[in-house]
């Protein structure tokens, strides 16, 4: 299973929601909270072509965006296989 990312912040409730998604799935994932660390933030943002909202989500070297583009795959039946990518290998 690829490395996943999720940048986030404590009270984001898309992050909860991102985080239960996965969870449910039983997938594991890195958090990085960006919450009162401009760095953190000003890096994700560069990883994230220029986009600043949490959470910002990685799925091994793909951006896959926020929550709402995570739970597009899930409800399209491809987030199951991207999760498996090294699987598959």
């Amino acid at each position: 299973m690829p490395k996943v990312i999720i940048y986030t912040t404590p009270f984001c409730s898309y992050c909860i929601a991102a985080k239960t998604l996965l969870t449910g799935k039983e997938v594991a994932y890195d958090e990085i909270d960006v919450s009162g660390d401009h760095s953190l933030r000003a890096e994700m943002s560069q990883k994230a072509f220029g986009r600043t909202s949490v959470p910002q989500i990685w799925i091994g070297d793909e951006h896959i965006g926020g929550f709402n583009e995570l739970y597009g795959l899930d409800r399209e039946g491809k987030l199951d296989a991207l999760l498996n990518v090294v699987d598959n290998e």
